[in-house]
């Protein structure tokens, strides 16, 4: 697997832990390197259960249960690094590599046209590009309507408004695009099969009949829940239930 560690970042995650848990993040950092895969797990864990959490921090986790062939766990702990990171690359590369241990092979639906659009269009870029473009729109209208405000020559003149109007431009559509995104993220969620072989039932009753199974490591969309039980969907638009402990929210 490509970089295993984030060692490169290690200074910045070690500030974004806290100090309390700083020394704790380079100990499981350590013990991964050395091989002692279960004892750097309980280290990463422990920093988790300090309400603490960073990029480096779940892609290492990943990472460590990767190596021990804990496919629900690897897959999970990669999904939360993309949840802080969604453009990271290594983060992406290595879940490939995770998700080549599942058993379901799950054809994904043909998105529909307006799902195209807005992929081609909003989902060009995550939540977090599309703010610091807005942030240099209002900047970019700011500093060339106060040149246009002061300056005095007609044709200089046409030139900074124009240019500061495509800085409000680049605001209202980047702001708009980063809204919209959050508000996708905010309302979808995702959970992970840790189960090694889940009943999706009809209903949400244990006698209900089967719909389906699903296997360790698959990724479902969370519906809604009933009666200890999840309403899921998968990737070709199928749905069922699924009792609640043999899955993990993301």
């Amino acid at each position: 697997m490509k970089k295993i560690l984030f060692l490169c970042v290690l200074s910045f995650s070690m500030s974004v832990l806290g100090q309390d848990y700083s020394a704790v993040f380079e100990k499981a950092t350590q013990d991964y390197a050395s091989g002692n895969y279960e004892a750097a797990i309980a280290k990463y864990e422990q920093i988790l259960d300090g309400e603490q959490e960073s990029v480096a921090l779940y892609y290492n986790l990943g990472n460590a249960h990767y190596k021990l062939d804990h496919i629900a766990p690897s897959i999970f702990y990669y999904e939360k690094a993309l949840q802080l990171s969604p453009q990271n690359q290594d983060v992406q590369n290595n879940l490939a590599f995770a998700e080549q241990m599942t058993i379901d092979a799950i054809e994904e639906a043909s998105p529909t046209g307006i799902d195209k659009l807005k992929a081609n269009t909003i989902g060009t870029f995550g939540s977090e590009t599309w703010a610091k473009m807005a942030i240099a729109g209002v900047f970019i209208f700011v500093v060339f309507f106060i040149w246009y405000y002061f300056s005095i020559g007609t044709g200089l003149k046409r030139l900074l408004f124009s240019v500061s109007i495509i800085g409000m431009l680049l605001f209202i559509f980047s702001f708009s695009f980063a809204f919209i995104q959050q508000q996708d993220t905010s309302q979808e969620r995702y959970g992970i099969i840790f189960s090694e072989e889940a009943s999706i039932k009809a209903e949400p009753n244990p006698k209900a009949s089967e719909a389906f199974l699903l296997h360790e490591g698959t990724k479902v969309k969370l519906l809604d829940g009933f009666n200890g039980f999840y309403k899921l969907e998968i990737g070709d638009g199928r749905q069922g239930w699924l009792k609640q402990e043999h899955v993990k929210a993301l």
